[in-house]
């Protein structure tokens, strides 16, 4: 057994004799004894070595056992070790009361009684070895809690980041219609209690199916994300909200908005849009990319819910491409909605 792996008990004895005793009674392939002769002695090999136990002589010279007790339970790495001191002292009361309150945990008087030492030098070998076990464990649980703290650290982050692909359309990198609904859901409930406009602004590519059968899918994708683009930019409120509702629809949702402002920032849009001169052979309308708008606007309760104000932007949608498309309608002018 290499030396690493036995456990130290350290033996401190002025008598060069007993120390000898001493080890020759300890001896054992699983301890290894460490002899000092002195207190200072004593108190350098403490902070070389880890020891299970310390068998302590009293009577020394220069520093007696009293005080070395005392001076090793000031060092951290001592504080727990179990002192034994061995003793020729008399066996009066305060000699008893001064070495346990130096820090001994026993006291065996001299003649020392081979089996009597044994038994106690057993007893605190296997108080150390289930100290040193516990020990282990609790490293072993620390390192064990660190890695799953790490793990939870790196799933919340891959959680973070699923969460923002499932509420992010691929194609354009807007928000999509899974994340318009939760945002709508949220700001409807807000503008009812506190009496707050909200508008909602429907877009459609106007023929969008040609301009995809004429240039290709690859085209068509390229001019959805331009028009992501343009809504990104052009609705730039914080507590706004662009999305891509499905295929070639978009939608947009302005708090505390009222009818006539939405309809400026829906006009915007388009004259943005327009800006971009996307050439599109196959519309009658102009031959450039151009689209479609419905503006609806809830206040003072005037819908019964945000289903049935998307239902009514969708409408003047609708009507905008009725009336000729590249153009913006409002639920005013729906009939049945004033």
């Amino acid at each position: 057994m290499r030396d690493t792996e036995k456990t130290y008990i350290l033996t401190v004895d002025d008598r060069p004799e007993n120390l000898v005793a001493l080890e020759a009674l300890l001896e054992s392939p699983e301890l290894n004894i460490v002899k000092a002769a002195s207190g200072n002695e004593a108190l350098s090999l403490v902070l070389e070595h880890d020891f299970a136990i310390v068998l302590l002589d009293v009577q020394m010279p220069e520093m007696d056992g009293y005080e070395t007790a005392k001076l090793m339970r000031g060092i951290k790495k001592c504080k727990s070790v179990p002192i034994i001191f061995l003793t020729a002292i008399s066996s009066e009361r305060e000699h008893l009361f001064r070495g346990y309150e130096a820090g001994a945990v026993d006291i065996l008087f001299k003649p020392i009684e081979p089996d009597i030492l044994m038994s106690k030098v057993k007893i605190f070998l296997e108080l150390h070895h289930q100290r040193k076990l516990i020990d282990e464990q609790a490293l072993e649980l620390k390192l064990k809690i660190e890695e799953l703290l790490e793990v939870k650290q790196k799933l919340e982050k891959s959680n973070g980041i699923l969460e923002g692909l499932s509420t992010i359309d691929g194609l354009t990198g807007i928000p999509n219609r899974r994340c318009f609904d939760g945002f709508i859901d949220r700001e409807w409930g807000r503008a009812v209690r506190n009496g707050m406009p909200l508008s909602i602004i429907m877009i459609d590519i106007d023929y969008f199916k040609a301009y995809n059968d004429h240039y290709g899918h690859q085209a068509g994708d390229e001019c959805l994300r331009q028009l992501g683009k343009v809504l990104k930019d052009t609705v730039k409120r914080s507590v706004d909200i662009v999305a891509r509702y499905g295929g070639e629809e978009f939608v947009a949702a302005l708090v505390d908005t009222d009818m006539k402002a939405a309809l400026m920032v829906a006009e915007k849009i388009r004259l943005n849009v327009e800006a971009l001169n996307m050439t599109h052979a196959s519309s009658p309308i102009g031959k450039r990319v151009t689209i479609s708008m419905g503006v609806a606007t809830e206040v003072s309760n005037q819908y019964p819910s945000f289903a049935a104000l998307i239902n009514i932007a969708d409408k003047a949608l609708y009507q905008a491409k009725r009336k000729g498309r590249n153009k913006i309608e409002n639920c005013v002018e729906i009939e049945g909605y004033s």
